[in-house]
């Protein structure tokens, strides 16, 4: 359902540039838990934008289905994200002067009770049930992060894109974000930076990443 063809980011560094991703072709199919792996800076980051076209690459294409994402003009591609995709980043860009479940509902755009029944409901299986109404400032980082995973999760995405979603978790507690993520609904994928494969179950599709180009672990 997602594909990118001969995907270039090649920014400036200095008199000279730095090639980020060289020419990479992949796709990823409706459902795949997908992970990228690689040191810092090998451009996990980078590709997860430029899959989800939060960045322009320098050349190269992404598809969604035959939908050339690349192509679309800045509305077209926001109608699609709201639709279609959800993201989770390492920062979780919360609303401090709002309460942990009307951050969640922000991601929807929607306060009927039936909405706010599904945000409480998410907030709960994240562990966050006795948290609800409180303001950001009285969370922890950790509780922070995950009222952002909840905003992720509360529109059913077709596509979740998360880039380094348990850094700042323990590891008994990314382990169960984890889980949420990949058993959400069976048909949505997700596709997540990290560089911690001790969250992983073996059962991923794991992608390496490393001077410009990517690999598959086998």
């Amino acid at each position: 359902m997602l594909r990118c063809e001969n995907l270039s980011l090649v920014y400036p560094d200095g008199e000279s540039t730095k090639t980020v991703l060289n020419n990479v072709n992949f796709n990823i199919n409706k459902g795949e838990n997908v992970i990228l792996l690689g040191p810092s800076g090998s451009g996990k980051s980078s590709l997860i934008y430029l899959l989800s076209c939060l960045r322009k690459p320098t050349s190269g294409s992404v598809f969604l289905g035959d939908i050339n994402l690349s192509a679309q003009k800045n509305d077209q591609m926001a109608d699609i994200r709201k639709q279609k995709l959800s993201f989770i980043f390492q920062m979780h860009f919360l609303l401090p002067y709002l309460t942990a479940i009307e951050n969640v509902l922000v991601g929807k755009n929607d306060f009927s009770k039936a909405s706010k029944e599904d945000a409480a409901d998410l907030l709960d299986k994240l562990g966050l049930g006795a948290h609800t109404h409180k303001k950001i400032h009285q969370l922890s980082g950790g509780e922070r992060q995950r009222v952002a995973i909840a905003r992720a999760l509360i529109n059913n995405p077709e596509i979740i894109f998360a880039d380094e979603p348990t850094a700042s978790l323990d590891h008994d507690t990314a382990m169960g974000v984890i889980h949420i993520l990949k058993s959400h609904r069976p048909d949505c994928t997700l596709v997540m930076a990290t560089h911690d494969t001790t969250i992983l179950s073996g059962d991923e599709r794991q992608i390496l990443i490393a001077n410009g180009n990517i690999s598959e672990k086998e």
